[in-house]
């Protein structure tokens, strides 16, 4: 009986300084819901995403880990391993459908709660106790927080988990080397670890905590000798690398690469369309804005940053080395700082502005312990003159903190609105596809979460996040995945499509309209209506031969431009200054009335490519073009000119060029190059055409 109780009291005495942070955030939890259930009628989500890792957590009960679609295997688009983990015992005991939901909350609550602990532990030692609770106030009122505790998002579990290693990091580098315990250390070693597994920008403090671990390493057991100790203490470093690289390499051992499909679509750098310049550009770009208007309370954070912030925070930093100064916490401030720049990482993002700019929040504890720092040094350099300034302090973190809270009104009620969205539209079309498509359907889509978690049907996203195999050629543009489903068997293919039309980019293949959901007075969707469709793949392959008559001659080569493998065997040269958004797909109707479709690149100055023509042999060249306006067009074979085109303002036009024999043989070099527009009222732009197609026929 002793031991429960002791037990008992060791649980309160851990739980306690939980309680007034848990009683805020049960009090938040209770407007947020309150106000959602009010607009949705019933439990809601305000982003799709939040779908996907109940879709992910349905899968681990199902004992089918990493897997998203019922027919499919290996999925490497999880954002978070252990997020989905986190609610599958939630599953396991009976929370299925729009419960989970709840389960989601519980969660959020809990760690929206024990974030703000965090944030007060991590600045205390830095500016004391009275400017710590400011931060913490600030964690616990700042609208960004509370959107996504209550959101089924893993922002606030991350954010929690950076926070906390870099707390044990600093407690660890604290702490007198012959009292830093083997416990200690594994309890850096494993909250680093998590990080990465909870989102991939968690490593950062992965290698924070791995960089401390080997600086300030535990005493070496004398058991092992001094040298091989010392090697083993730091063993516990390796803990935290092996947590950035566990996805990785799984990724690597059950799908060939190392990327996650989720790194694939929306990371700029590893993008073939931003290389260089384009890349360099992306980046500073996102840079500035971020510092300029995402910290500064700008149009997309409005709703949750008072104007200005940024130079709150500003301030803050310039504080930071001071504060580390005067309270000798310099590791502290170090990881402080990490966590601060940490905030840059979302920059290389092409989706920095997604979902509430998402990807910024989890960094926000820095901020508030810079603030925290700004207090305590104004208190500081006032107390040298004056006395009786303790209240500076809290009176500068607590204002910041009242700024935050005055959006929380707002932050709450889009709360409850982008779940009311998300509810009328993506829930209501995976609910109907539930009770109107036949079991063994597979659907297109391209936001995979509601639909996918309440249709219980197979899916296939178009965008590529849980789809094996499809992020690239959503990278690539919608020419490319017309081009990817020609080369696909019709049974792997969707039998149904629930997309947003303009976001498919492939009008043909939608068939018949079956069911739509419109939604208005929301601006988290991406799109006011999405439509379900019949699949219509009897398109394909109809534009895989020349429109124009051709004579009965042995096609020796052939490249179908925008189809990846095609331009990977051919070695076509993609090149610098074009985009997805060029790379399209066209249609052109024949005598008969059929639609014939065909992907191609738009905007070319030049073509240069590869094909393995008969040797001492003449060859004729078909050209499928398109082009903005009348424009000439040189064609060169093993760097010879061959021939001129004049390709006629068109979205569709075929040509023909006799390659001469001298030209002709293995790995003959192909270029098409723009020369001039052709025409006197020419577009206001660089001469350029589009390519979709070019064949090589033998000939004498």
């Amino acid at each position: 009986m002793s031991r429960l109780r002791d037990a008992v009291r060791a649980f309160g005495a851990r739980t306690k300084p939980y309680l007034p942070a848990l009683a805020v955030s049960a009090v938040l939890a209770y407007l947020a819901i309150r106000n959602i259930l009010e607009d949705a009628g019933r439990p809601a989500m305000p982003l799709d995403d939040s779908f996907i890792h109940l879709v992910y957590a349905r899968r681990f009960g199902e004992g089918a880990p990493f897997t998203f679609s019922p027919d499919g295997g290996f999925s490497s688009g999880a954002t978070s391993f252990l997020w989905p983990l986190a609610l599958t015992p939630f599953w396991l005991i009976g929370f299925r459908g729009l419960s989970l939901v709840w389960a989601a909350w519980l969660l959020g609550t809990v760690l929206h709660a024990a974030l703000a602990v965090e944030t007060k532990r991590l600045a205390e030692p830095l500016v004391g106790r009275s400017a710590a609770i400011g931060a913490a106030a600030m964690s616990l009122l700042f609208g960004a927080n509370a959107w996504f505790a209550w959101s089924g998002m893993e922002t606030i579990a991350l954010a929690w988990i950076m926070t906390r290693t870099a707390r044990v990091t600093s407690e660890l580098a604290e702490t007198a080397k012959h009292a830093r315990s083997r416990r200690l250390a594994l309890g850096v070693a494993l909250a680093g670890a998590a990080c990465p597994l909870i989102r991939p920008e968690g490593g950062l403090l992965a290698l924070v905590a791995a960089l401390g671990l080997l600086v300030f390493a535990p005493p070496a057991a004398e058991r092992f000798g001094r040298g091989v100790g010392a090697l083993v203490s730091r063993a516990y470093a390796l803990i935290p690398l092996a947590g950035v690289a566990i996805v990785p390499l799984l990724n690597i051992a059950l799908t060939g690469h190392g990327r996650s499909n989720t790194a694939i679509v929306k990371w700029a750098i590893g993008n073939p369309y931003y290389q260089g310049e384009r890349l360099y550009a992306f980046i500073t770009g996102n840079i500035k804005m971020l510092l300029t208007e995402l910290l500064a309370g700008g149009p997309f954070t409005a709703i949750f940053l008072p104007e200005q912030t940024h130079w709150v925070m500003l301030a803050g930093l310039i504080a930071l080395p001071f504060a580390a100064w005067r309270t000798r916490r310099v590791p502290r401030a170090l990881a402080v700082l990490a966590i601060v720049l940490g905030t840059l990482i979302p920059c290389t993002f092409i989706t920095i502005l997604w979902n509430r700019v998402r990807y910024i929040w989890p960094f926000a504890p820095g901020w508030f312990v810079l603030i925290a720092c700004l207090g305590a040094e104004v208190q500081a350099l006032l107390s040298r003159r004056f006395r009786n300034v303790e209240l500076v302090a809290p009176l500068i973190t607590g204002v910041f903190a009242g700024a935050l809270a005055s959006k929380l009104t707002w932050s709450l009620n889009d709360l409850a609105n982008s779940a009311r969205a998300i509810d009328a539209q993506q829930v209501r079309l995976g609910m109907w596809a539930e009770d109107h498509l036949p079991k063994d359907a597979r659907i297109g889509v391209n936001d995979t979460g509601a639909i996918a978690y309440f249709s219980e049907r197979a899916t296939f996203d178009v965008v590529g996040l849980t789809t094996e195999g499809e992020a690239k050629y959503w990278v690539a543009g919608s020419g490319s995945r017309y081009e990817h489903y020609e080369r696909m068997p019709l049974e792997k293919l969707p039998t149904h499509f629930i997309v947003y039309p303009g976001w498919m980019g492939i009008q043909p293949v939608l068939g018949e309209r079956l069911f739509e959901a419109t939604v208005t007075n929301q601006s988290i969707l991406g799109g006011a209506t999405k439509v379900a469709y019949v699949a219509d793949w009897s398109v394909l392959g109809r534009g895989n031969l020349p429109i124009s008559p051709q004579p009965t001659a042995l096609l020796v080569a052939e490249l179908d431009v925008s189809d990846l493998e095609s331009e990977a065997e051919h070695r076509y040269a993609v090149g610098t200054g074009t985009t997805e958004n060029d790379n399209t797909v066209s249609t052109f109707y024949d005598e008969k009335g059929d639609e014939i479709c065909d992907g191609g690149r738009h905007r070319r100055a030049l073509d240069r490519f590869y094909v393995d023509l008969t040797p001492g042999k003449s060859a004729r060249m078909v050209l499928r073009l398109s082009a903005p306006g009348a424009v000439n067009i040189d064609v060169s074979a093993s760097g010879e000119t061959i021939g001129h085109i004049e390709a006629p303002l068109s979205s569709w036009s075929e040509h023909a060029i006799e390659i001469p024999r001298a030209s002709t043989g293995p790995g003959t070099k192909i270029e098409v190059r723009a020369t001039g527009w052709a025409d006197s009222e020419a577009p206001e732009e660089a001469p350029s055409f589009g390519s979709m197609h070019y064949w090589f026929y033998e000939g004498d």
